[in-house]
């Protein structure tokens, strides 16, 4: 051990190896030290063991006579090392085994006090044993006559004496009974009682129930149970097959397992059966054993080793203040475990709490001026806090820099200041600081392979809802596309009646104008009007089709516009937004390259070819441009340019207009009215294209009714699918938080009050709020609420909790019960089809529904807890569930705006788990803080007169709960003093013990 011994010392309680089972020389029975000198070689064998023994039982049967021996042998320079060595008593008591000797029993007694040793000799002497009707006394002389009297054929003294001793039993309540009437006794002695099967009670066995009595009735009488076997132990702690509230009612409470070597022999001094060595935690005086019944888990451990604690680089060993002459001792020790610094208002407790987190960078930039390094600030400008650590190393800081904190190293403390937990449990909201902290624990809950190298909670949500919500995305952008397709459709299927009546007025338009046509031809000319008339039709046709591939053409053109720019830019940014986002993928330049998007096929190819296709074919159907001729003969009106018969789709448009002009002239059209037959003729060519596009327009417009249906299909597979990334977004939040429910799960019974809920948000006010505004509530059955109201009838429910398809059927339940309703009360200041449009997308939208989560405790929120309970909530998460950060943590008064029985039974378990695995500094005014966590170390902090040019002189205090002047500091600081503990037991009518 590197902790220097020291019998009472001012780091409080630490771990110490104890024997207090072990047999010394001269012993009554089963002496087995040989040689010369056995004492010497005893000596010897304690002084060399390893890991060294502070604490001996010396063990001898029905006396003291070697205990006495063995004080004066330390008196006079032995046992180096041995700080406490005290009497252990070991009786048979006349309750037999079913293996037949009597049941061992030790009582083992204090020696402070200064005439110890008579007061033993004196209750030894006060327990007498009948036999062959004579009375003996557990005395040296008594005990040789027994000896004989129970076998008269023995002649040596030390022989009968050692028979006397085997004959010399107890009963049960001679003991009782002198515990009842000997005052000191009660004090100064506790009781052991061997739980093996050959000697101790846990031979008593056998029918019925009257050994289970007796057993119960031997253990309930003993403080301590003297056994090593692990099943036993867990049972006296209430971890086996008896809970605590059976050990308290049927055994008294729970009892601390002490094992020694029971050496009868040199070579056995310090060796317990397969290294199974007792270690207690607290000073090396017998007051420690009087705290370990008290608190027997935290005060004993069976075991090769001592428990491990915290970790030698996050133990602060000491701390030094340097330039502060006001503060006595400068330095001071600091204990691994929990240390509760106590003291009246203003005796320098958070001044010292302060210093430590100086010490270790963890003072907090948000510091309160209200705190000590800020108030005192003038005073502490050349003060310097260092910390030595358990592993040598050293951190420090200047106080005067706490204003510049960020030029620190990072924090190798934890430091819940008073001003920063209040600040975090503010009633006026839920403090993001305390969000924080909850999502670090969360994150730190998971091993580092599923962390999947994220920085923080934030990322590895992201990155773990990225699916989901990719998904999510998506099927929202189904549902808005399948809603906008669906006011087209209901736009066709309105305009059907105006586009049939469109249709009739250009079929009525076109008679009329062909008509009127056809009248600018002289009459007898009716053949050839007839075939103008043809050619005409055929010019018109042709100008249709030109019309048509120059469209293609266009489209083409834009085509391959658009394969560029997705090429030069939607492909680019989608590499660089996925380079960006799957930056951990290790991928090099050359292997990213291969995941540039291009088309499967040589499309630049294909609309280059396309292109000239239609170009071609273009030139076809226009036919080649005739200019007119110089010098020529000129064309001969009367010489048909197309043949009679010849097809006349098949010719030239240039071909079809230069026949056409020739009609109009041989038809006797003059100037004048082929003016007019050319007008004529150009609006007929609209109007039939106009007739061809209406028929087109009304053919779609006819089918919209089954368009609708394969639309409204689309659109609750998409609200379905929407729901279907929520529930999967609420799988991946649970499966987030299952490391950390694992440990609620693990924890004392105030941390499995914490949950984590994983819930749908529906804000269902808003979602009918804005339905309300695309209707109008003044006709029709809807009035103001009345759509909250039916939608958390209909739609709730399974918004709420219910399945993707459960949602998706209620919805389409709900807008068939109410579609006529909503129609009817439809805005009459906004065009029908506008409003269907808007109507559709607020009643499919689903931005009113988010996955949340969050931290509770006993089924509330912790935005609705009360400041105090968000102080026990943010203490379980630092206590016992932030497992991962084994840094120091100190806080300054965690029982304010808690109660009393909050603290005792919310607090207390956490802290006393949480010790035993990182180092807790509590700043307190609360004895439950103190006492009931059984604290390895109280500082008591004690303030001298205030002077006016300085600081006033600050005393420390230090050491363990078993130390009496710390537990008077703590009786009379926290308490008020014993007589103030004892009024208020008297006037709450509490019964002390």
């Amino acid at each position: 051990m590197n902790q220097a011994f020291k019998k009472i010392n001012p780091r409080g309680s630490i771990w110490q190896r104890w024997d207090p089972h072990i047999h010394a020389p001269g012993t009554a029975l089963n002496d087995g030290f040989g040689g010369p000198d056995p004492w010497a070689a005893f000596i010897e064998k304690v002084e060399k063991s390893d890991p060294p023994i502070r604490a001996l039982g010396i063990t001898d049967y029905c006396g003291i006579d070697c205990y006495v021996e063995a004080v004066a042998r330390q008196r006079g320079g032995g046992f180096k090392g041995v700080g406490l060595i005290f009497p252990n008593v070991e009786f048979r008591l006349s309750i037999e085994t079913t293996k037949g000797p009597g049941v061992n029993l030790h009582l083992l007694f204090s020696p402070d006090d200064e005439d110890h040793v008579e007061h033993i000799n004196a209750f030894l002497t006060g327990l007498t044993f009948r036999h062959g009707g004579e009375t003996f006394r557990c005395v040296r002389p008594d005990l040789t006559r027994l000896g004989r009297a129970i076998d008269s054929s023995i002649i040596d003294d030390k022989a009968a004496y050692r028979r006397g001793v085997t004959g010399f039993k107890v009963s049960l309540e001679a003991l009782q009974d002198q515990f009842s009437t000997r005052g000191w006794l009660r004090e100064n002695c506790l009781v052991a009682v061997a739980g093996g099967g050959s000697d101790g009670t846990s031979g008593l066995q056998g029918d019925g129930g009257q050994w289970e009595a007796t057993r119960k009735n031997i253990e309930r009488f003993a403080d301590i149970m003297f056994t090593a076997n692990p099943k036993q132990i867990a049972f006296y702690l209430g971890k086996g097959t008896a809970t605590i509230k059976d050990l308290e009612t049927k055994w008294a409470g729970k009892k601390p397992c002490l094992h020694g070597s029971d050496a009868h022999t040199a070579d056995r001094v310090g060796l317990p059966d397969a290294a199974r060595r007792c270690w207690l935690n607290g000073d090396v005086t017998f007051e420690t054993l009087f705290q370990a019944v008290i608190e027997p888990e935290g005060r004993v451990h069976i075991g090769e080793e001592p428990p491990k604690g915290a970790l030698p680089g996050n133990t602060i060993k000491q701390v030094h203040v340097s330039n502060a002459q006001w503060m006595v001792p400068s330095s001071l020790p600091v204990n691994a475990g929990m240390v509760a610094i106590i003291g009246a208002r203003g005796s320098g407790k958070t001044a010292l709490a302060d210093f430590m987190a100086t010490g270790g960078c963890g003072i907090s930039n948000r510091l309160s001026p209200n705190s000590f390094l800020r108030r005192a600030g003038k005073y502490l400008k050349a003060t310097r806090a260092e910390l030595l650590w358990e592993n040598g190393e050293t951190t420090g800081n200047d106080v005067a820099s706490v204003e510049n904190e960020d030029s620190w190293d990072a924090p190798h403390v934890q430091y819940l200041s008073q001003q920063f937990v209040e600040q975090l449990c503010s009633s006026e909201g839920l403090d993001d600081s305390l969000v924080d902290e909850i999502q670090r624990v969360i994150f730190e809950a998971h091993p580092e392979d599923v962390r999947i190298n994220t920085a923080d909670f934030s990322e590895l949500l992201t990155s773990r809802m990225q699916a989901a919500r990719g998904a999510r995305d998506r099927h929202r952008h189904a549902l808005k596309r399948a809603t906008e397709a669906i006011n087209a459709e209901l736009v066709r299927k309105a305009g059907l009646p105006k586009l049939e009546k469109d249709r009739n007025e250009v079929l009525t338009a076109l008679a009329k104008d062909r008509a009127d046509r056809n009248q600018l031809v002289p009459k007898g000319q009716e053949t050839r009007a007839k075939r103008l008339e043809d050619v005409s039709a055929a010019v018109e046709t042709k100008q249709r089709a030109i019309a048509g591939v120059q469209a293609r053409a266009q489209a083409l053109a834009g085509l391959q516009s658009d394969v560029l720019t997705f090429r030069d830019q939607d492909a680019a940014d989608w590499i660089a937004d996925a380079q960006e986002r799957r930056n951990d993928a290790g991928l090099s330049i050359e292997e990213w390259k291969k995941f540039r998007l291009d088309f499967t096929g040589d499309v630049d190819s294909l609309l280059k070819t396309r292109l000239a296709a239609v170009q071609t074919e273009i030139t076809t159907l226009q036919g080649p441009s005739i200019a007119p001729s110089v010098g020529g003969a000129a064309p001969q009106p009367d010489v048909a340019l197309i043949p009679d018969g010849a097809l006349l789709s098949s010719q030239s448009l240039s071909l079809l207009i230069r026949e056409r002009d020739r009609l109009q002239t041989l038809a006797g059209i003059d100037a004048q009215n082929s003016r007019r037959y050319r007008a004529l003729t150009d609006k007929i060519t609209r109007a039939d294209t106009a007739l061809a596009k209406l028929n087109l327009d009304i053919e779609r417009a006819k089918k919209a009714e089954d368009m609708l249906v394969e639309l409204r299909t689309a659109r609750i597979a998409a609200y379905k699918g929407i729901f279907t990334t929520v529930i999967d977004e609420e799988t991946e939040l649970t499966q987030l938080y299952a490391p950390l429910g694992d440990r609620i799960a693990q924890g004392p019974s105030a941390v499995k009050k914490l949950s984590f809920s994983v819930r749908r948000q529906v804000d269902l006010k808003a979602w009918a709020e804005q339905g309300e505004r695309l209707l109008d509530l003044r006709k029709g059955n809807l009035r103001t609420g009345d759509l909250l109201k039916e939608a958390e009838e209909h739609l709730g429910g399974v918004w709420r909790n219910g399945t993707a398809e459960d949602a998706a059927e209620a919805m389409r339940l709900f807008v068939s019960s109410f579609s006529q309703t909503f129609r009817q009360q439809q805005l009459s200041d906004v065009p029908p089809l506008q409003w269907a449009r808007d109507f559709g997308q607020w009643l499919y939208s689903t931005d009113h529904i988010q996955v949340g989560y969050g931290l509770r405790y006993e089924e509330v929120d912790i935005e609705r807890l009360s400041p105090g309970t968000r102080g026990i909530v943010l203490l379980l998460l630092y206590l016992a569930l932030d497992a991962h950060d084994e840094r120091p943590l100190i806080i300054d008064q965690p029982e304010e705006n808690l109660d009393p029985q909050s603290v005792f039974e919310e607090l207390v378990p956490a802290f006393c788990e949480a010790k035993k695995r990182r180092q807790i500094i509590v700043v307190t005014h609360n004895a439950n803080l103190v006492v009931n966590t059984d604290v390895d170390q109280v500082v008591v902090a004690r303030c001298g007169q205030h002077r006016p040019d300085g600081l006033p002189s600050i005393t420390y205090q230090s050491g363990g709960l078993e130390n009496r002047e710390i537990r008077e500091a703590v009786c009379s600081i926290l308490e008020g003093g014993t007589r103030a503990f004892q009024e208020r037991a008297r006037r709450l009518r509490v019964k002390l013990v």
